[in-house]
Parts: C-alpha cells; sequence; structure tokens
C-alpha cells in the first residue's frame, strides 16, 4: 500500500497539523540515506537533502507538536552543529566544543533555539531528538549456550534465561566516564555520532549477574518499545507500528570468552582499566556486537580471590547472526543481600561440582553502557520489521 503523501502546512493550529504518524510516515519517504548507509541501492531525495524541510519537520515533532507526558516530560530539545562529521568520527578523546547543544523546550522554535538556523543540521537535529525522546530498555541475562543455539536454529521462538534483570535505560549523545573503583560517574564526554546507554548504578542494578558454569553465556539485549519513534495514534497511516517493540542490540558472548578476557588483562579494543582488588579485581571489557554493530562496556569481577593474572592474547569468536536476531560478539535489581548469597552459592556450586577444574571462577559482569552510531538506530526505529528478540 503507497504510503500517504501529507503536506507539511504552513498553519499549525490543532486542525490541519500533522499528526506524529503522518510526520513518521513522511519521513520514511524521504530518508533513504538511512538505507544506504546499510546497504541497499536507494536513491537519496531532493527533500531529504532540504535544510527547510527537516526544519520545518523539527518543529512540528519536537516544539508545536510536543507530548505531554506529565511530570516525568523530558523538556531538553537537542540541537547537532552544522559541521562536516569527518570532524567528529568515534575519537572518544575528542577537543573542544561538543558538536551539539542543548536548550530548554519553548511554544516557539524561535524562542528554543535563537541563532542563526544555518548553524544547525536540522536532519542531524530530528533524527537526535526522535532517538532521544524515545522509551529503551536493556536486559541482560544470563542463558545457556544449547538454548541460544536452539533459538537460532529456530526451535526455540523465545529465550527462557536461567536470570536476567531487565532496567530503563536513556539515550544520550554523551558517554559517561566510569570509574570502577569509585563505582561512579566521575566525568561526561560527548560521544555523537555514537548514542550511549548508560546505566548509572551498574554494580547494583546487575550485583546478582553472575556467570557460574562453562556453559553459561551472558546476554545484551536493548529494545525500544515508546516514545516519539513509535507514537500512541491510532486509524492513522503508520497504526501497525504502534506499540511495538523494536531490539536495537542483540548479543551473547561465552563464559570462557569473558574468563580469557579477563585474565589477559587485555582486549583487542584497548588495555583493560585493572584496578585491585580485596578479594579480587575489577576489569573494564568491550564487548562488540554481532558483525561489529556497536560496543558494549561491562565490569566484571571474579568472586574468588585471584592472587595473579594470566598474561596472553584473547582468542576472539564470532558467529553471524542466522536471521533471528541474536548474534554473538567477538568480546566482547536485586538487593545486595540476595546478590551477596547468590554469589556464595555460586562459588560453593563451583567448587563441590567441578573439583577437576580448580580454575572455574564464578565471574559477575555488570553492564556499564552500550553505543551505536545513531543512524543505525534512526534506520531501525523507522524501517526494522524483524520481530523482538523475546527473553
Amino acid at each position: 500500500m503507497a504510503a500517504k503523501e501529507i503536506t507539511i502546512s504552513s498553519g499549525f493550529s490543532d486542525d490541519d497539523s500533522p499528526s506524529r504518524c503522518e510526520l513518521l510516515s513522511m519521513v520514511r519517504k524521504h530518508s533513504r540515506s538511512l538505507v544506504e548507509a546499510r546497504g541497499d541501492d536507494e536513491e537519496t531525495s531532493d527533500v531529504e537533502m532540504d535544510s527547510r524541510f527537516w526544519n520545518r519537520v523539527f518543529d512540528l515533532y519536537f516544539v508545536r507538536g510536543r507530548v505531554s507526558k506529565g511530570r516525568e516530560e523530558d523538556d531538553m530539545i537537542f540541537f547537532v552543529k552544522n559541521m562536516s562529521m569527518d570532524a567528529y568520527g568515534f575519537n572518544d578523546s575528542m577537543e573542544g566544543a561538543p558538536p551539539f547543544f542543548v536548550r530548554r523546550w519553548a511554544p516557539e522554535l524561535e524562542k528554543v533555539f535563537g541563532e542563526n538556523p544555518t548553524d544547525v543540521d536540522w536532519r542531524r537535529s530530528f533524527f537526535l531528538n526522535l532517538i532521544a525522546h524515545t522509551s529503551f530498555s536493556v536486559t541482560v541475562a544470563i542463558c545457556s549456550i544449547q538454548d541460544l543455539r536452539k533459538h537460532q536454529e529456530g526451535e526455540n521462538l523465545e529465550i527462557s534465561p536461567i536470570y536476567k534483570v531487565v532496567k530503563t535505560v536513556y539515550a544520550s549523545p554523551s558517554r559517561v566516564n566510569f570509574q570502577l573503583d569509585f563505582k561512579k560517574a566521575v566525568e561526561t564526554l560527548p560521544a555523537y555520532p555514537n548514542i550511549c546507554f548508560a546505566v548509572d548504578d551498574f554494580d547494583d542494578t546487575f550485583d546478582a549477574v553472575v556467570l557460574t558454569e562453562t556453559d553459561h553465556c551472558y546476554c545484551v539485549l536493548l529494545n525500544a518499545h515508546g516514545g516519539a519513534a513509535l507514537p500512541a495514534e491510532s486509524g492513522l497511516v503508520d497504526n501497525d507500528r504502534q506499540a511495538k517493540k523494536i531490539t536495537l542490540f542483540s548479543g551473547f558472548v561465552s563464559y570462557p570468552m569473558i574468563r580469557e578476557a579477563y585474565e589477559a588483562g587485555r582486549s583487542r579494543f584497548g588495555s583493560f582499566l585493572s584496578i585491585g582488588h580485596s578479594p579480587a579485581k575489577t576489569d573494564r571489557i568491550y564487548m562488540r556486537g554481532p558483525g561489529g554493530r556497536g560496543e558494549v562496556e561491562v565490569a566484571v569481577s571474579g568472586i574468588a580471590d585471584q592472587s595473579h593474572q594470566i598474561s596472553g592474547p584473547p582468542s576472539p569468536l564470532q558467529l553471524s547472526k542466522k536471521g533471528l536476531g541474536i548474534g554473538l560478539g567477538t568480546v566482547v535489581h536485586k538487593a545486595a543481600e540476595a546478590a551477596s548469597v547468590l554469589a556464595k552459592q555460586a562459588y560453593a556450586a563451583a567448587s563441590s561440582t567441578r573439583k577437576s577444574d580448580v580454575d572455574l571462577i564464578p565471574l559477575k559482569c555488570c553492564l556499564m553502557s552500550i553505543a551505536l552510531p545513531w543512524d543505525y538506530i534512526a534506520h531501525d526505529l523507522l524501517f526494522k520489521e524483524n520481530p523482538p528478540v523475546n527473553m
């Protein structure tokens, strides 16, 4: 069915302004470059390159068409500077001013922005706000490798985790530089064009996520499930996407791979940040997503006391996805009392059932952040039709 052609009116009354669903339909039509970036052969329309089009859509969607959420409403509006993206890249040590700025919402765009509109990249600003004002959750789970393989082969449509934690996260063009010794963020740095989903209380949230068996896998899912990109409107063009959950990131890594990286003290992406602890050390480990898409930052600590580190290169392993949403990366709330009990039980179980394997160490894995390029997220929010990963 052909998409409904919508003309952006010069008037802004409630009666003739297009709805968010109608605006999204129009945005999809003029966002073919996002499809091109994913390898499909599509022509970029003239409208897609027209800053006036994106300025008007931005105004209608996030200023005049703002949806109230009561006390929890986010009234921050992001603007991406009109500069070459070559100046940004993915360099975490980027110096100078960030490539974006933030303003508080006002009823008119001129009052929000108040500067020369040519200073803003309106297309990228629209997509940054579309992402920032969408609702996301992350699922961290322990699963068996056998269950994951059955899912890949189509035997299990839904994965049954051994243990899981679901946490609301927020999209940000900035990344948090966590310090493992202080267990809190000490600074925030620009991440754009990456979008980061940080878990500030990672040490408490995931304190009970402990891998205790060699067939355990550490699984991470990032889902979008409402907000700006999935507006709850009925009877309109894209009603089929209402209340839809979209999986933006899905990956898992095995216990042996985490263990090897943890002991090696160095990953293929750079040095770990190793902090000496008693009874165990904590390492910052970076895991690449399936197909090299995205990066997951995890704090890994051994429950058992380790008196030395084994040095040596990791042996990254990568499996391609088979169309069901789960892939294998390359190496990559419960109460504290419950977590402590679980950790003790895990160590006792490992000691009693694996006496022949004296090196088995229960590993606690606390997700700190997920980072994905903005255009990957925007593409999936607009175009992805694959069913979400259920766990």
